[in-house]
C-alpha cells in the first residue's frame, strides 16, 4: 500500500478583494508587510511549500495520516504472509496426495479464494479510508486557512493573495511575501485552539 500524504490547496489560494468585508472583532494579525502595487491593486503570496512544513497544523496531520498509513501497510503484510502461508501448505499437501477426494481439494481451493478476495477487499476499504481522511484533513486546511486570511486582511487591505507552489508564480517580488507572518498567525490561532492532553489534533474547522 503506497502511503498517503497531506496535499494542500491545489495550485492557488486566493482572496478577492477581502477588505471590502466588513469589520471583525479578532485581532490576530501582526504588523502590516510591505506591500505591492500593482496597477492600483496591493497583493502578497505565500510559499506553500514554507506553510506545509511550518503550519502545525500541516506537521500534527501528516504526522497523523502517516500513522494511519503505515498500520494499514503492516495490517495488508500480516494478512499477506498468513494466505501465502496458507497458499504453501495447500500446496505442499496436495503435492504429497494429502487430499483424499476432488471435493476435499475444491473446497480448499475454494477457501483459499476467498481469503485471497477478502484480502483484496480489504486493502480497498483502507485505502478507500485513507484517502477520505486526507479529503477530510484538506478541507480543514483550506477552511483553516481561508478563516484566517479573513481576519488577517482586515487590516492588511490585499486586494489578492496568491500561493506560490513550485513554478505556479514564475517570478515575485520578495518584498510582496507574507509567508512568515501568515504562518505566524496561522500557528498561534491553532496553538489557542488546541486541546491541552490530545492525541491527535483538534480536528474542527475553525470558525470563519
Amino acid at each position: 500500500m503506497k502511503k498517503i500524504y497531506f496535499i494542500a490547496l491545489g495550485a492557488m489560494l486566493a482572496l478577492n478583494a477581502c477588505n471590502k468585508q466588513g469589520a471583525e472583532t479578532e485581532t490576530e494579525a501582526e504588523a502590516p508587510a510591505e506591500a505591492g502595487e500593482v496597477t492600483g491593486l496591493k497583493v502578497g503570496y505565500i510559499e506553500i511549500d514554507s506553510l506545509m512544513s511550518q503550519y502545525q497544523f500541516c506537521v500534527d496531520y501528516n504526522l497523523l495520516l502517516n500513522q494511519k498509513s503505515d498500520n494499514a501497510a503492516n495490517t495488508l503484510q500480516q494478512k499477506q504472509r498468513a494466505l501465502q502461508q496458507h497458499a504453501a501448505a495447500l500446496q505442499k499437501k496436495y503435492e504429497s496426495n494429502g487430499f483424499t477426494t476432488r471435493d476435499e481439494l475444491e473446497n480448499a481451493q475454494n477457501q483459499l479464494a476467498r481469503e485471497q478476495q477478502d484480502l483484496a477487499e480489504l486493502e480497498q476499504r483502507l485505502t478507500n479510508e485513507l484517502a477520505m481522511e486526507n479529503a477530510k484533513l484538506n478541507a480543514e486546511l483550506r477552511d483553516s486557512i481561508q478563516a484566517f486570511l479573513k481576519v488577517y486582511n482586515k487590516t492588511k487591505k490585499y486586494d489578492y493573495i496568491m500561493s506560490k507552489l513550485g513554478d505556479n508564480l514564475l517570478w515575485a517580488n520578495k518584498k510582496y511575501d507574507i509567508t512568515k507572518e501568515v504562518i505566524a498567525g496561522l500557528n498561534k490561532r491553532y496553538k489557542k485552539g488546541k486541546p491541552a492532553t490530545a492525541e491527535q489534533p483538534d480536528s474542527k474547522p475553525e470558525k470563519k
